[in-house]
This record gives C-alpha cells, structure tokens and sequence, in this order.
C-alpha cells in the first residue's frame, strides 16, 4: 500500500519435528500435474463470480478466479498430506506470514504473481495458514491458489467451533502496534501494524475460534477522526465485502453466524471538537447522533447476526462509556437484551505509533475479553 514494490522474503528457523526448516523457493510456474486444492478463507472477502462456490470460505477445486480483500485480519488455510505445497498470492499489495504446523516459517512481502514451492517437509499430514498482517485501506488485495503433487493428497480444512467478529478503528486494526516509537512516517506505519497480533486475533486464537476483523482507522460511528471524510463511517463499510465501495462489493456469507461481536467504537467520534461547518451544532448534539447511529448500528449488525451476543467496548474513556450505558439501555428497551458493555480499562502504555497500542497494551486488553468471556460461557451459547 505505502511502502515500495517488491519483494522482502524472510525464512524463519523452524521448529518442531523438522531437522531443518522448511524451504520457500520460487518457481517461474506450476509443475505439470501439480493438483489445485482446497483452501479455507477466512474474513471479509468477495469474488462476485466465484461466492457461489464458496462453502463456508472455502474455494471449490476447480475454481480459478482469485478471491479479494480490502479489511484486516484475513487467514487462509490449508490441509494436505506430502512433503511439499504450491502457493500463489498474486498480490502486490500486502504483507503476510506463512505457518506450517503451527510454526513460523517465512515472512513475505508484497510477493506479486509468483509461484512459490514450500518443502523439506516430512511425510504425512500438514496445516499450512497464511495470515495477512498489513492494513490496507486503499488497495484491493489478491491472493491465488495452492497446490499439491500428484501423488499427495489433501482434505476440506474444517470450520472451528467458535466464531467471534470484532468492529473497530486503528486500536482493533492493530496500528503501528509493533513499532519501537511513537512518531513513524505512513511507510513504518504501514510496515509495523500487524493486526494478528492485535487484540481481537489474540482473543480468537486462545479459544480456537475462526474470526472476523472489521477493522478501520480513523473510523467511526458518524464522526471520524478530527472530522474527516464525513460521509464514510462505519455502520456504511460494515455493508461491503471490499472497503472501496458497498455498493458494487455487498458482503453477504451465510455461513457466518458468530457467538460473539465486539464493537469497540467511539474514540474517533469524540477525538477533537466539533470544527465550523460540521452537521452537529453542539457537542450535545454530537453525543446525541452518536447514541442513536450506535442503537441502528447494532441492530443492523443483529439482522446478519441473529445469534451473537455483544459485547460494546470501550477503553476507559468517560464520555464514550456513558453513552455505551445510554445505548444499551435503549436497546433494551426496544427489545435487544444480548448485549453488554466492557471497560477493559486505561493506563496504556501507547508507544505504537502516534501514539497507539503497543502488542502488550493488545494483549492486556486480550486478557480482560477472555476473563469476561470465560466469566459469562453463555456467549458461547454451547458452541
């Protein structure tokens, strides 16, 4: 998105059963007889052609279109039984990390069309994932295919047992979270935000559960940040499989119906003053939009999630606190009652960039979703 085309390919040490790590080569294309397999891809995602083949995020094998992606925190999987796999990310625009067994094994960057051969692995069965780290808010990303040889064999990843969504800004998208300073040009913000290592992905992983991040920075519910862009907040983009534009890309998967969905938002639409010119004569009135655009907001949430419960997060911040407490109260009384607020609390450290979470502000914040979680197990409505 911000940083300059090319490639920047890492090999990580790998650990495990693996007497040497496993190695990622390019190949200038696929091996004759090399066999397309099934993937499981998971977050906000479109291809208009190709979603009716599409089963629970899953690509048919005989599909060849790509899939697209604008919001964070998309994962791909894949199962096989060999000691090689074929990948193809065909992107030029974001940053991911490749797992094999739950291990690291490479970091790459911007790949472009390029065919990739990960091997060295030992026979038997395999779980290759592949995480997307970067925000992306201006480009569209692309990702391929993944093969096998023709004397491997491969099987459907399996959907997980839990499924938890997360709506938020730039703390949800995990912003600059791994910088070691606050002040960062947009190339270092785009390179150290990583939003797997964000708080909703942490949340997620503890308990095994597939997730969703819709995540945006600079969002909000009808103000962003310092005014901005006026017409685009959240309760519009949530609508849309690719941020660019909901009207051409309306997200719609019916296999995704989670337990859970945290919304933590607020922060932008409080972040400075109301400026001259805005549609808000007051702050009062400001506070008053933003109660009753939240109260719609979940309700239009709830008309895609008939069985989530809610949990409205806030990060210690009084006047968003006290509307939260407004807003579920009117929810109440139109007859929404699975819903409740979460302060997980001030005090954040903040050295990310300007001034943003850093990983351990994410996982302290990690920790208190899973003690309420754990503390209410009716989320999970036994699932």
């Amino acid at each position: 998105m911000r940083i300059g085309a090319g490639l920047i390919l890492t090999a990580l040490l790998a650990t495990g059963a693996y007497a040497a790590p496993p190695k990622l080569e390019t190949l200038p294309q696929v091996p004759a007889g090399y066999i397309k397999v099934a993937q499981s891809i998971h977050g906000r995602y479109t291809n208009a052609d190709a979603l009716t083949s599409v089963v629970a995020g899953k690509a048919s094998l005989d599909d060849d279109l790509q899939v697209s992606f604008q919001w964070p925190g998309i994962y791909i999987e894949a199962e096989f039984g060999g000691p090689d796999i074929l990948i193809n990310f065909d992107n030029t625009t974001d940053a991911f990390t490749v797992y094999i067994d739950g291990d690291e094994s490479a970091k790459v960057i911007k790949p472009g069309n390029t065919v990739y051969r990960l091997s060295g692995l030992t026979q038997g069965w395999h779980r290759l994932r592949i995480e997307k780290n970067d925000e992306s808010q201006d480009t569209v990303g692309t990702f391929g295919h993944m093969w096998i040889g023709p004397k491997e064999d491969f099987r459907w990843p399996q959907p997980r047992l839990h499924q938890i969504e997360f709506i938020g800004d730039s703390y949800t998208a995990g912003y600059g979270n791994t910088s070691s300073k606050r002040e960062c040009t947009q190339d270092e913000i785009w390179a150290t935000t990583d939003t797997q290592r964000a708080f909703g992905p942490l949340t997620a992983k503890h308990y095994d559960a597939d997730y969703q991040i819709n995540a945006y920075s600079g969002i909000g519910i009808v103000r962003n940040y310092d005014g901005v862009a006026p017409k685009r907040n959240m309760p519009l983009l949530y609508r849309s499989a690719l941020i660019e534009d909901e009207t051409v890309h309306p997200y719609n998967n019916p296999q995704w119906n989670p337990a859970i969905v945290v919304i933590a938002l607020g922060g932008n639409d409080f972040s400075t003053p109301v400026h001259a010119g805005e549609k808000w004569t007051s702050e009062d009135a400001l506070t008053n939009d933003y109660i009753a655009s939240y109260v719609a907001f979940v309700q239009q949430v709830r008309a895609s999630h008939p069985d989530a419960r809610f949990i409205l997060m806030d990060y210690g911040e009084a006047r968003v606190a006290a509307a939260i407490t407004e807003v579920i109260k009117r929810l109440n009384a139109a007859g929404e009652m699975r819903v409740a607020s979460l302060d997980v609390g001030k005090g954040f450290a903040l050295t990310g960039c300007d001034w943003h979470l850093n990983t351990a502000d994410d996982k302290r914040i990690s920790d208190s979703l899973i003690a309420y979680i754990d503390a209410h197990p009716e989320l999970w409505q036994g699932k």
